[in-house]
């Protein structure tokens, strides 16, 4: 049987405002910056795992987008032109920056978040030996004990951000570098519905209507 190829939409897990923070509290010095800029960005781990620093520029606070890393390793292009995007830097996300630019390990590839030997970090090495231990220890778990959601998780917790300072889908497809503004709403209409809100639009066009 062909195996079914995974979407975001397979693992939309929503990390609360709480459990973002205890990602950031507790994520050890060598991963607090790259969780930091993944929570407030939305980049994918595969464009933070290849990200370097000539695309970081900390004077503009603007982070280019132009390569990812595959599951060996290896940096590519992004696999649609969507993902080629230039994203602004919230004002911890340029803090954190300046400080793991000083204190990182140094890259031959002039990596922003290498390995201690300064390579691509390995995925599995990121979830397994930092971000699922993390979880773990201070009860981000499902019924079974078990993490309640993996990296790719904050960068829905991203998207879900965006959205609650009411920026239009447009610019978080953009942001979140989406090939299509239908991928953008399947995986995260409903995260635009407001029901308060839409009751008072029917409301407005109740009493314009009425008043003529």
């Amino acid at each position: 049987m062909r195996r079914r190829r995974r979407t975001e939409q397979d693992e939309k897990v929503i990390p609360t405002k709480d459990e973002i923070r205890i990602i950031i509290e507790n994520a050890p010095e060598t991963h607090r910056a790259m969780f930091i800029v993944a929570i407030f960005t939305g980049m994918r781990i595969s464009e933070l795992r290849s990200l370097t620093w000539d695309a970081v520029d900390l004077d503009r606070g603007v982070i280019q987008v132009r390569q990812r890393a595959d599951e060996t390793c290896e940096i590519g292009k992004p696999k649609s032109r969507a993902g080629y995007r230039d994203i602004p830097m919230a004002p911890k996300v340029k803090s954190a920056l300046t400080e793991w630019q000083a204190e990182g390990p140094a890259s031959p590839q002039n990596l922003v978040f290498p390995n201690g030997a300064g390579k691509v970090q390995n995925y599995a090495n990121i979830y397994n030996r930092v971000f699922r231990p993390i979880l773990i220890a201070n009860g981000v778990v499902d019924a079974d004990g078990k993490p309640k959601f993996a990296i790719h998780a904050l960068r829905h917790a991203a998207a879900s951000l965006f959205i609650e300072q009411g920026w239009n889908p447009k610019k978080i497809q953009t942001l979140l570098g989406h090939a299509s503004i239908t991928m953008t709403m399947v995986v995260y209409g409903h995260l635009f519905e407001n029901a308060e809100q839409d009751a008072g639009m029917f409301e407005k066009l109740e009493q314009d209507l009425l008043a003529a």
